[in-house]
């Protein structure tokens, strides 16, 4: 069950690495007037990979079979990822 669990996330990286060269290749876009002298945003690779796995849930949820059974497993893990980047950005504002 560990290994579906650790197979799931590594799918959920490999899928989500297309998406992140893409990104990485367009320029930034530019600031509007009234940001420009705001504070960059802090660590938006892992605010995105929320949204990204915020995304892959509901689409688990949402599919019509259960991935061979794996399909609570996985969710359950995405949830602990979650968590998990919630509490490390928590941290990085102390």
């Amino acid at each position: 069950m560990r290994l579906s669990v650790v197979s799931l996330v590594t799918l959920l990286v490999i899928v989500a690495a297309p998406i992140h060269r893409v990104a990485a290749q367009a320029p930034p876009p530019a600031a509007p007037a009234a940001t420009r002298g705001a504070r960059a945003e802090q660590h938006p690779r892992i605010r995105r990979a929320i949204r990204e796995l915020q995304a892959a849930k509901v689409e688990l949820q949402k599919a019509p079979h259960d991935f061979g059974g794996h399909r609570a497993d996985a969710l359950q893990a995405v949830d602990r990822a979650i968590e998990q980047l919630r509490i490390a950005l928590q941290y990085d504002k102390k």
